[in-house]
């Protein structure tokens, strides 16, 4: 890894947030009309995809940030099948504004987010994991995927949830997913 692409990854974790307004923005600006199943999976998905970022937020006490930090290495609930479930949340979200945008919008999505989260955000945060946690990160990563589960046996979904985090942390999150889905429901409708 070089420097540079040290530096890039660092700024992308720092943008995250703008980078995703601006994603969607290219998915609403290349938005049509939708079909009544494509309306259907659209909003399944983007509750899906929500329903993801709370059951993960509320299993980690601190996560909004402009730099990399955990107080301890969560391996429970959704983190017992993906390492990134808040992004994996963001996915299926984003999936879900694609279809409800057309084909155009959801390979836009699924490219830039591919390139934001798989090869920049995602690599940056697991180097400050390995390094914070050591064998205990490396042996956690070895059973599970970044995206997708690896094995369907020997997981533990049990552990802390703090709902008291929703409302910290995840009510603008969602604030975000209702009123996004809201302007391009009725840009496509």
């Amino acid at each position: 890894m070089t420097r540079n692409t040290d530096k890039i990854r660092k700024i992308a974790f720092k943008l995250r947030g703008g980078l995703w307004t601006a994603l969607y923005l290219g998915v609403l600006f290349l938005a049509g009309p939708a079909s009544i199943p494509a309306l259907a999976a659209g909003l399944i998905l983007v509750a899906i995809g929500q329903s993801v970022r709370f059951w993960a937020a509320g299993c980690i006490t601190r996560y909004r940030g402009e730099n990399v930090g955990a107080e301890r290495l969560v391996t429970w609930g959704p983190y017992a099948l993906v390492r990134n479930p808040l992004y994996v949340g963001n996915g299926l979200i984003g999936a879900g504004w694609g279809i409800l945008a057309g084909w155009k919008a959801l390979l836009l999505f699924a490219a830039a987010f591919f390139v934001l989260y798989g090869v920049l955000i995602v690599p940056w945060e697991e180097t400050f994991l390995r390094t914070k946690f050591g064998r205990e990160y490396e042996n956690y990563a070895s059973r599970t995927g970044r995206f997708f589960p690896r094995k369907t046996v020997g997981f533990s979904l049990k552990g802390p949830f703090d709902h008291s985090v929703l409302w910290k942390s995840e009510r603008h999150s969602l604030f975000v997913t209702l009123a996004g889905t809201a302007v391009l429901l009725f840009r496509v409708l």
